[in-house]
């Protein structure tokens, strides 16, 4: 009798699994498998793939087009990770002071609401925000008496015009999860702090920090992937331009995938991204436990 009631839960249980288990192996797990099989191949679509062995592994490790677009997400890593975690965490912080709940409201929807909006839409504005000649950006720097700065059109500046449109945009997310986190935390352990005389800079490192570090940790995490994985930006303010200045990785995928309709050399880089990826997440999970506190009493 006990076997049977077993059984009978394990089938349910499965079934209510089913939905998202055939979502996974549809949209998931078979193109993850492509991947690795077309990884190996040369394919264009037109044409039954053919199987190329390390080809693919040797014309990776050849393209110097491909190291320029690494740096130039190394470049991303370096501007957007510290930018969203550190400035994230500050608005946060500015938000989650003692004022009326009517002023938080206002706040989470204003920093948030750009998150929300379609990015090519926002985009097409922000290209006249940032065009040299009659942008407003220039415009107002103009009034200070700096000269119009061609954001769009130089490799020393294009790097800015996307954190400044980055920023715009995603902050959001970064200060979300910061101010949920910063509002977990028990009001207690502050004013227990305060009566032993502890100052606001001692009871930020003392309390908030630690008590944060796993959001922190969280957002370092997401933002180092999306930076890693950056498509957007780039690809909406700059077009990768001027020259290959500020194409990112996923960009080039993209160009190799559909306008040259290389899918098997596409996906090797595909599988080149997803393993450095996972490396980077590896070693940042590795270390987190020197430093991430997950207790809470």
């Amino acid at each position: 009798m006990l076997v049977n009631r077993t059984r009978s839960n394990m089938i349910i249980g499965l079934l209510f699994l089913a939905p998202a288990l055939l979502f996974f192996i549809l949209f998931i797990g078979e193109p993850v498998v492509a991947t690795l099989y077309l990884s190996f191949t040369k394919y264009n679509v037109l044409t039954p793939s053919q199987w190329t062995g390390l080809a693919n592994v040797k014309h990776l490790f050849n393209d110097s087009r491909l190291w320029l677009t690494y740096g130039n997400t190394l470049k991303y890593i370096a501007i957007l990770t510290p930018m969203h975690a550190i400035l994230g965490l500050l608005i946060a912080l500015a938000v989650n002071r003692n004022i009326s709940k009517g002023w938080k409201y206002m706040y989470r929807t204003i920093f948030y609401f750009p998150v929300l909006a379609t990015s090519a839409a926002v985009a097409v504005a922000w290209q006249f925000i940032f065009n040299t000649d009659f942008g407003i950006l220039n415009y107002f720097l103009g009034k200070f008496g700096i000269d119009p700065i061609p954001w769009m059109q130089s490799p020393n500046w294009v790097y800015l015009a996307v954190a400044i449109y980055s920023f715009w945009k995603f902050i959001g997310n970064a200060f979300l999860y910061y101010l949920i986190g910063l509002q977990s935390i028990p009001e207690s352990l502050y004013e227990a702090a305060e009566i032993d005389g502890a100052s606001s800079i001692q009871r930020f490192f003392a309390i908030t920090l630690p008590m944060l570090s796993p959001t922190i940790f969280f957002v370092l995490v997401t933002t180092l992937i999306g930076a890693m994985q950056i498509f957007d930006e780039p690809y909406l303010i700059t077009s990768g331009g001027p020259g290959d200045a500020s194409r990112s990785v996923n960009m080039y995928i993209y160009e190799v995938a559909f306008q040259h309709h290389d899918m098997g050399y596409a996906s090797m880089l595909s599988l080149s991204l997803f393993l450095l990826i996972l490396c980077v997440t590896i070693i940042q999970f590795s270390f987190s436990h020197k430093w991430v506190n997950y207790d809470r009493d």
